[in-house]
């Protein structure tokens, strides 16, 4: 069954009763050259157990039954699950998880499911969740890499070089613990139905150590965050504003001592730069 054929996508959920939800961004692929793409990307093998987010009608994931030993996909929509059921019955190495992503402990399913592999992560994100399953993926240090198809602009801002105006907090935060590469885009042609916008597929990759060395962690992602507070504000008035009991004369004299000018934005320091800050902020 091609299940990235559009009649053919129409005739199986109309056999189950499906219809599609704006709530949960069910968006099919019906281009079959993106999935194999995706897990081919992924760099899944025998050896990788791949836990999958919202599997759909399951392109993706007989894709990557190919290739993984193991596959796990987790589908909060009940309503798929009969779908799911007829079209990965030929995949034995295929395991259906019904409920929320976001409600479950990552590393007991990884471990539950994927013992003696190495798991990863692949996945279709619907585009209203991709920031809370990303950081909660990356939050899940077991999983070695991350490989998801989401909006074309989310995922080109987080793969932002540092320093860039084009990234943010959450771009930052991200590259602190991965390494972050935009490999293709794929048009919103190639969804049923088809999205307002286009998407892209981000990989990211775990880093053996965090980009940077810092003394508090907790407090070195507060100024990160401060520093994007006010965003067209310059970083020592947003900082100011986001660190009130610092003082605006105590943040000026931190930036002037990482050597940083006083009308620089936020959006221009690296994480290098939010290190020296930060140490220089609570010193």
């Amino acid at each position: 069954m091609n299940l990235c054929d559009r009649e053919t996508l129409r005739a199986l959920l109309g056999r189950h009763g499906f219809h599609f939800s704006k709530s949960m961004g069910q968006n099919f692929l019906i281009d079959p050259t993106v999935p194999a793409d995706i897990a081919a990307a992924s760099q899944a093998d025998r050896g990788c157990g791949v836990l999958e987010i919202g599997p759909g009608v399951g392109c993706l994931t007989a894709e990557l039954a190919g290739r993984a030993g193991k596959v796990a996909s987790v589908e909060l929509d009940k309503k798929l699950l009969p779908v799911l059921a007829e079209t990965m019955a030929p995949y034995e190495n295929v395991e259906i998880v019904p409920g929320d992503a976001l409600k479950m402990d990552l590393a007991a399913l990884a471990a539950e499911k994927f013992p003696g592999l190495r798991p990863l992560v692949c996945a279709n994100l619907p585009y209203n969740i991709t920031t809370p399953v990303l950081t909660k993926l990356v939050e899940t240090p077991c999983l070695e890499s991350v490989t998801v198809l989401l909006q074309k602009e989310v995922a080109h801002r987080l793969a932002a070089p540092q320093g860039s105006s084009g990234g943010g907090a959450f771009t930052l935060w991200l590259q602190y613990f991965m390494e972050t590469e935009v490999l293709f885009d794929v048009p919103a042609a190639k969804f049923l139905p088809a999205p307002k916008v286009d998407s892209a597929v981000l990989r990211c990759v775990r880093r053996e150590r965090p980009a940077v060395e810092v003394e508090d962690e907790a407090y070195f992602f507060r100024c990160i965050r401060g520093a994007f507070l006010l965003r067209r504000k310059t970083l020592i008035n947003s900082l100011s504003a986001a660190l009130p009991e610092m003082g605006k004369e105590r943040v000026q004299s931190a930036v002037e001592a990482c050597g940083l000018p006083l009308s620089v934005r936020g959006e221009k320091l690296t994480l290098e730069d939010f290190a020296r800050l930060a140490a220089a902020l609570a010193g």
